[in-house]
C-alpha cells in the first residue's frame, strides 16, 4: 500500500534527472541515489513498511537532503510518506528502533505538514516519558527469542542511541516542554555509562559484546554499532543549549570518541565492519557513511579542528563515492545485524542510503567553506 502512496514522488524520478544531478558535487550525487532509493524502494527487505527503522533512516537523510537544497520532490516525498504512515510510529511503544521515523515527522511538522506530525509524536513520547520502562540495561535474551529481550524497552543496545534521542530533544524544541530531552539525556548517558569502553572511547553493540575476543584477543566493536552512536550524538548536540552541562559533556565525549575513529580509518577510506580488526576487511559504506557525516558535522560545527578532521572526512566521502555501483545503488552495505559481518559490492539497504545522504550533506557544507 505505501507504494500508492508514493506514487507521485517516484513518478517524478522516471524522468529525466535534471542537469544539476548530473553534476559530481555532493548534494546532486545525493539527489541521484535519493531518486534510485525512491525507484527501487522493494530492493529492500521491509519495503512495505515505512515505520520500520530501516527505512526511517532513510527518511532521516531525506529530511538533511532536503534542508541542503534538494529539488522540492525531494520534501514531497516525505510529506507523502508521512501521510501513508498516517505519522505513526512503529507498534510497540517503548522500543526506540520504533521511534526512528518519529524523526521525520517532526521534521515535516516544522516544514508545513499537518498537526497529527507533531500529535503523534507527543502521544508516542509521552507514553514513554510519563511512564517510563522499569529494567535493567543488560542485554538477556529469552527463549522467546531476540524480540522478547526485556531490556529492549530502555536503550540498552547503542543503535537506539540514534533512533530515538534526537526526535524527543526535537520535541522538546517544538513543544517547550524540557520534559522529552531530560528524559532523552538522562536514559543517554545511562546507555553511555553501561555501554562505553573507557579504554578504548567507542560503545560495545550490548553486553553481550562486553567479554568477546576475536581470534586474536582483541575486543569486538561493531563499525555501524559506533556509527549509530556518532551520527546520533551530531544530530543531538545541534539540539542542546550552548554551554549546558549535557552539550559540554557530549561535546567532550563526540571528540574522544572522533579521535579513536581516526585513528582507525583505514588507508582507503573505509573503517573496518569490526573496528579493532582491519587486515582484508571488505569495504563497508554504513559505517564508514555515518562516520563521514560525524566527521565533518564536527568540523562544521566548530567542534573538531579542521586541519586534523576534514581530510579524514573527505577520505571518507571518497569511499563512499566508490561504493556507488554501476545501477546507480549504494553497495557494499553490510545488511541487518547486531556485530560486523561479511559484506558484498551489491547489497544495499535503507539505512545506508540515509548515511550518504547525511554525510554529502556536511560534507557539502565542509566544501563550501574551504
Amino acid at each position: 500500500m505505501i507504494f500508492r502512496h508514493l506514487a507521485l514522488a517516484t513518478s517524478l524520478v522516471a524522468v529525466a534527472a535534471p542537469a544539476a544531478a548530473q553534476q559530481q558535487g555532493p548534494i546532486a550525487q545525493a539527489v541521484k541515489l535519493a531518486d534510485w532509493q525512491l525507484a527501487h524502494m522493494d530492493v529492500n527487505p521491509r519495503s512495505g513498511d515505512m515505520r520500520a527503522w530501516e527505512p526511517a533512516v532513510f527518511w532521516v537523510g531525506m529530511t538533511a537532503l532536503a534542508d541542503a537544497g534538494a529539488p522540492p520532490r525531494i520534501k514531497d516525498a516525505i510529506m507523502t510518506m508521512g501521510r501513508a504512515n498516517g505519522w505513526r510510529p512503529g507498534e510497540k511503544p517503548y522500543f526506540a528502533d520504533d521511534h526512528a521515523i518519529v524523526q521525520s515527522y517532526l521534521w515535516a511538522a516544522a516544514h508545513g505538514g499537518p498537526p497529527q506530525a507533531l500529535a503523534s509524536a507527543k502521544a508516542t513520547f509521552d507514553r514513554v516519558v510519563d511512564r517510563p520502562a522499569v529494567t535493567t540495561l543488560a542485554f538477556a535474551v529469552p527463549p522467546a527469542g531476540y524480540g522478547a529481550t526485556e531490556c529492549l524497552t530502555r536503550w540498552c543496545w547503542c543503535d537506539a542511541l540514534f533512533m530515538a534521542p534526537p526526535a524527543l530533544i526535537e520535541l522538546s524544541r517544538q513543544t517547550g516542554d524540557p520534559k522529552y530531552r531530560d528524559f532523552a539525556l538522562k536514559e543517554f548517558w545511562a546507555t553511555t555509562d553501561f555501554l562505553l569502553d573507557p579504554v578504548e572511547q567507542l560503545y560495545y553493540r550490548d553486553s553481550r559484546f562486553f567479554e568477546r575476543r576475536d581470534a586474536q584477543r582483541r575486543k569486538q566493536f561493531w563499525a555501524r554499532g559506533n556509527g549509530w552512536v556518532f551520527a546520533g550524538m551530531a544530530r543531538i548536540i545541534p539540539l542542546l543549549p550552548k554551554n549546558s552541562p549535557d552539550r559540554v559533556r557530549m561535546e567532550a565525549l563526540f571528540r574522544k570518541m572522533a579521535a579513536k575513529l581516526k585513528a582507525l580509518q583505514k588507508p582507503d577510506g573505509y573503517w573496518a565492519p569490526s573496528l579493532l580488526a582491519p587486515e582484508g576487511s571488505p569495504p563497508e559504506s554504513s559505517g564508514t557513511g555515518f562516520f563521514t557525516y560525524g566527521m565533518a558535522w564536527g568540523v562544521n560545527a566548530g567542534v573538531l579542528p579542521r586541519a586534523d578532521y576534514a581530510p579524514v572526512a573527505n577520505r571518507g566521502w571518497a569511499a563512499l563515492e566508490r561504493s556507488i555501483q554501476p545501477d546507480g545503488r549504494l553497495g557494499w552495505v553490510q545488511q541487518v545485524s547486531d556485530r560486523p559481518d561479511k559484506v558484498a559490492a551489491q547489497e544495499t539497504q535503507y539505512y545506508g542510503v540515509g548515511a550518504f545522504l547525511l554525510a554529502a550533506t556536511q560534507i557539502a557544507q565542509l566544501d563550501r567553506a574551504r
